[in-house]
């Protein structure tokens, strides 16, 4: 025993010894230790995406995109889910799914002067800036990321705006930058394949939104939200669309049937109004049966948020409204969606996610138009709207062109309407586009003169003490588990918090 226990302590001693020789060593060639931009940039999209989609569907909600098939539900009377996750997944995805990993491209980049990956990175931080305060309010900024922190301290929205152009000018330069590394930007990016040109448009796209997003202040600047848009996207080719292979839940569209996150939502009788004639002097929008489906007697029937609707449950009625997937009720019942569809329109399994397109670009650039006073700029940039959303759904020339020149369609920059604009720009961001479209119901403050048939849901929920919803309450699992000291320095805790005014509309 004396004699295995020698052995034993001598190699012990022995592997010590040469412990850190032995670390030294304990590399795989075959994978990187250090993460570079290439490995990283996929999954930060891919993150884009997700959030977007996640906090979409609530989004979605509010602005009464799509509504529950229950009566009641929290989301559709404009309250939220206390002690869930439930509206905080872009907070998870700014601070943590893309989070510190903008900084670890940032650096692998710089020290090998690969500027154009500095600049994306840069570039996707300052677009998760923007859409994650235009969702929630205040955040926490000056202190976000830094270690050995247990409190963090809530700074205003107006200094997240304020990031956000610090933060695009940087990768604006960084873009123009020539380096070493540069050109390597195509391994990594599966949207724009490394494009330059149109990583720069993507920036000037948010920056676009962040500046129109003002339209309801004294420093609001038309002109310059119309420089930004005529720098941003130029076609539907500059789309920033994140793909999906569609081929398992592991790599299909969250908002698919593979998916199966949609069965519950229905589509509501006030989109269905933007496309049925009802709101546009009787005619039919060619885009009415590619974004939506029928019911199986041939009409177009939606939701009302909030109530009890005979229409909401498409499995017993042939004539009640279908599910998002755009299947028809005969069809699903007794069946599972998986088997007998792949979607149509955004929700098909393959489907690509557009963060930015061309159409909303020519909206905002026709709304701040409109502000200016410049009518025939207006009137140009919101057909320009319309025709570029009907081909990204699908429609065909004879048809876009027949609905182009319609009574649907305001010919003179005198008629023209802002409700006209805001209309237009509703359809073209359906889906895809709930969390900018919620920002532009309350920078018009609910008004049904501009969102002609939306009416508020009635009651609204207990919570809200009659006011609609302003905001999102911060991720759950972060803020109200560890950090309510400093959300009760904002308001936070109170109950009624997701009604507050946000900066930028005021």
């Amino acid at each position: 025993m004396k004699k295995i226990k020698y052995i034993l302590l001598t190699l012990t001693a022995l592997s010590f010894g040469s412990c850190k020789d032995y670390l030294n060593i304990n590399e795989d060639p075959s994978n990187p230790q250090v993460a570079e931009g290439y490995a990283l940039l996929p999954a930060i999209v891919a993150q884009m995406v997700r959030g977007e989609q996640f906090d979409g569907r609530f989004a979605g909600q509010y602005a009464q995109v799509w509504s529950s098939s229950g009566g009641g539900n929290t989301w559709d009377l404009h309250s939220y889910a206390p002690g869930s996750d439930s509206g905080g997944e872009k907070w998870r995805t700014h601070y943590w799914s893309i989070g510190e990993n903008v900084d670890l491209i940032v650096a692998d980049a710089v020290a090998k002067q690969k500027w154009d990956y500095v600049g994306a990175a840069k570039a996707i931080r300052a677009w998760s800036w923007q859409s994650t305060t235009d969702w929630h309010g205040e955040m926490i900024l000056k202190q976000a990321w830094e270690p050995n922190r247990y409190v963090f301290e809530y700074d205003s929205q107006e200094d997240v705006y304020a990031e956000v152009v610090r933060l695009s000018n940087e990768a604006l330069d960084n873009l123009n930058k020539t380096g070493d590394g540069v050109g390597s930007l195509s391994r990594g990016d599966k949207v724009y394949n490394g494009s330059l040109d149109k990583w720069k448009k993507f920036v000037y796209a948010n920056l676009a939104r962040n500046a129109n997003h003002l339209s309801n202040k004294s420093t609001y600047a038309p002109d310059k939200v119309i420089e930004y848009c005529d720098k941003a996207l130029s076609s539907n080719a500059d789309n920033f669309n994140a793909p999906h292979r569609g081929l398992s839940t592991t790599d299909a569209n969250f908002f698919g049937p593979l998916r199966d996150n949609m069965q519950s939502y229905r589509q509501t009788d006030f989109s269905i109004s933007l496309m049925d004639g009802r709101v546009f002097n009787g005619v039919i929008d060619p885009r009415l049966s590619l974004m939506f489906t029928a019911s199986t007697d041939g009409i177009y029937r939606g939701v009302t948020p909030g109530s009890v609707d005979a229409n909401a449950s498409p499995i017993d009625n042939p004539k009640r409204v279908p599910i998002l997937w755009g299947v028809t009720p005969a069809v699903l019942a007794g069946k599972s969606p998986v088997d007998v569809t792949k979607g149509k329109f955004i929700y098909k399994d393959d489907a690509p996610f557009p963060i930015f397109t061309f159409a909303e670009m020519q909206f905002i650039k026709a709304e701040a138009a409109f502000k200016k006073g410049d009518k025939a700029l207006a009137l140009d940039a919101y057909k320009k709207g319309i025709a570029a959303h009907c081909d990204f759904v699908g429609v065909s020339t004879t048809a876009k062109n027949d609905f182009l020149a319609s009574k649907a369609v305001k010919q003179t920059g005198t008629d023209l309407t802002i409700s006209d604009i805001m209309c237009q720009k509703f359809i073209a961001m359906y889906a895809h586009g709930n969390i900018e479209t919620f920002v532009d119901i309350r920078r018009y403050k609910y008004d049904p003169t501009v969102y002609v048939g939306f009416t508020l849901p009635k009651p609204l929920a207990t919570e809200n003490n009659g006011k609609p919803v302003q905001r999102v309450r911060p991720r759950y699992n972060s803020e109200y588990v560890w950090n309510r000291a400093s959300l009760d320095k904002i308001g936070g805790n109170n109950p009624d918090y997701h009604t507050y005014d946000l900066w930028y509309i005021k």
